[in-house]
């Protein structure tokens, strides 16, 4: 069966236009389209959504070297064929997103190379290309200098590698109604990423020693909800983490009242959509968004899931990686003003963060002092 998946992602502090990747997979895996829409606006200003297709990849890692010096790139291709090349038999395009390279042989050109996604953003008016005997050389500038490329494409492998100078140890919440996935998609990110997966399920049932279904039965799905929050409250110190939470009607992240500690670390909400479409899941995720009916509108990376393939929850990884990088990279600060909410004890004044007085039971600041 067919899936489509749509990603969002919010950044409370600025608000620059991000796109994600289209990813196209034959059946039976399912198909993902991927975008975010522009930052949380704390005002409830109307949110623009913006997509951008990407990652079809057509690169032989044997045939390339690729190097990152600082501000400057260099990727190498063997070109092969034995004959004589000139700057007129070679095709570069470069966009700053994209790559494509071509070579002419027997009169028409082939296709050495073709990126859809770069990791990262290029300057591409500034790209230079040359041959050097059987190898063609491509210098490549980026747009953030401070950025280290583990490999030229976006991939499980380079979005995983990179990910620890971006995330810096912060840890990642995977919420939603369906506490399978949650703990399917945040097992794969762990494994990828090296983090201790912990799971609030497992975690309660070991206290509990009876089944979730047996607690909801017996004490209601309030008393669950409240202790997932007491175990949110102690996981919120831990630092390279994926924890998955309770879906459903039980769980704490649904409710808007219980994101005082999932503010800790940077949250993936999975929502299950009946949206067909692009344009549908657009009007779905707008009409969440600014409803917030829900609490995992509180969610930093927002992915709109039709249909489910446990087979293929490392997909749905590796987008909410892309989701989570590009929100990094709109505002870098932000791991650390996460570990500053910490350090002032996960308060609920996130995205806005009171000075070190301000008291959470009144809304009101404390003067210095009285501390």
């Amino acid at each position: 069966m067919a899936a489509s998946l749509f990603f969002f992602s919010q950044n409370p502090f600025s608000s620059p236009q991000i796109s994600l990747p289209k990813i196209c997979l034959s059946s039976p895996k399912p198909t993902l389209t991927l975008f975010t829409p522009p930052p949380f606006i704390s005002n409830n200003a109307t949110r623009r959504l913006s997509c951008k297709a990407l990652s079809t990849i057509s690169l032989n890692p044997s045939n390339y070297e690729f190097s990152d010096a600082s501000s400057e790139m260099e990727l190498r291709l063997q070109l092969g064929g034995g004959g004589t090349l000139s700057s007129r038999d070679i095709f570069v395009d470069a966009e700053d997103s994209s790559l494509k390279i071509g070579v002419k042989q027997s009169g028409s050109f082939i296709t050495l190379v073709e990126i859809n996604q770069l990791y990262e953003k290029i300057k591409s008016s500034e790209t230079i290309w040359y041959i050097d005997e059987d190898q063609l050389v491509v210098n490549l500038k980026k747009q953030d200098p401070d950025l280290k490329w583990p490999d030229i494409v976006e991939s499980w492998e380079s979005l995983t590698a990179g990910a620890m100078q971006l995330l810096k140890g912060t840890s990642i919440y995977i919420v939603g109604d369906s506490t399978e996935m949650n703990d399917k998609v945040a097992r794969e990110l762990a494994v990828g990423l090296g983090y201790t997966p912990l799971n609030t399920k497992e975690l309660l049932e070991t206290f509990a020693k009876q089944s979730i279904d047996s607690w909801v039965t017996a004490d209601g799905s309030e008393s669950v909800a409240e202790a997932e929050s007491a175990v949110l409250e102690n996981l919120s110190s831990h630092v390279r983490a994926v924890i998955a939470t309770l879906g459903g009607l039980h769980g704490a992240a649904r409710r808007a009242d219980k994101w005082r500690h999932l503010y800790a670390g940077f949250t993936v909400w999975l929502s299950q959509s009946e949206a067909i479409d692009e344009e549908s899941a657009k009007e779905e995720a707008r009409r969440h968004i600014q409803e917030g009916s829900l609490g995992y509108s509180n969610a930093d990376v927002v992915i709109k899931l039709h249909g489910w393939d446990a087979d293929h929850a490392k997909t749905v990884a590796q987008a909410s990686l892309s989701a989570l990088k590009q929100l990094i990279m709109s505002d870098k600060k932000l791991p650390g003003k996460k570990s500053l909410y910490i350090r002032l004890g996960c308060r609920g004044d996130w995205p806005d963060i009171k000075p070190p007085g301000w008291d959470p039971s009144t809304g009101a600041e404390v003067p210095a002092g009285a501390l």
